[in-house]
């Protein structure tokens, strides 16, 4: 059976009160990142409670955690709920981020450990990528997705097939190493792994995700055109 076209919420969740007593557990965050950058006023606004604050950091980075959310679980009627689950966790733990790192890079921390929560408990169940599947407002706010731009249709159907045939570890560095652009060092640090266990993956995850690329229907040259 197909899964529903990937929708991603445009509403932010309806939160809790953010109060040490809530019962939501945090998202498992490890490691940190030496980073002297100024907190955004934004997020000093979510770690006061400001609801309104957290609406517009939902408006500003649904789009960038949806993305993610979707290239690590793959297609699925229940990519809003994922999303909505990151949300979540980050308004849980909010009060936590203290500009170690920088937002972007706790966020797609927080974001990656959803995500794999979620595919632990569902690959079994999930069906392969299809043009219905592919997620139509996947780019943050104000910044091109070269990965959308590039490919569309079958070839980008294509893509996420190949990378739900990925194991669960390759395909998260390759998800965010080579199509979210986050730094071998920083992933080794969102992990909580060495830099080398980051590139060795990476290796592999590339050998294999270009080798079956290769096959697919999309992707294989046709006689008389160009490649």
């Amino acid at each position: 059976m197909m899964a529903q076209a990937a929708t991603f919420p445009a509403v932010a969740p309806a939160l809790p009160a953010l109060t040490p007593e809530s019962d939501r557990p945090a998202a498992r965050v490890r490691g940190e990142e030496l980073w002297a950058g100024p907190i955004d006023p934004l997020i000093l606004r979510c770690q006061r409670g400001d609801r309104m604050a957290f609406r517009e950091l939902f408006r500003q980075h649904r789009s960038e955690v949806a993305r993610v959310v979707f290239r690590v679980v793959g297609p699925s009627s229940e990519i809003d709920d994922v999303v909505q689950e990151v949300f979540f966790q980050v308004h849980r733990s909010i009060q936590a981020f203290r500009g170690q790192s920088k937002f972007s890079t706790w966020l797609h921390r927080v974001g990656v450990n959803v995500a794999l929560q979620f595919l632990r408990k569902k690959r079994a169940s999930l069906p392969a990528a299809t043009t219905a599947d592919l997620p139509e407002a996947a780019e943050p706010e104000g910044r091109s997705d070269p990965l959308h731009r590039t490919l569309s249709g079958e070839r980008l159907a294509a893509v996420y097939r190949v990378l739900a045939t990925l194991s669960e570890k390759k395909r998260v560095v390759f998800v965010l190493h080579d199509l979210e652009g986050v730094a071998a060092g920083d992933i080794g640090k969102m992990l909580g792994i060495p830099v080398l266990t980051v590139r060795t993956r990476l290796f592999y995850a590339r050998k294999e995700f270009f080798a079956r690329i290769s096959s697919e229907p999309a992707f294989e040259e046709k006689e008389g055109t160009e490649p």
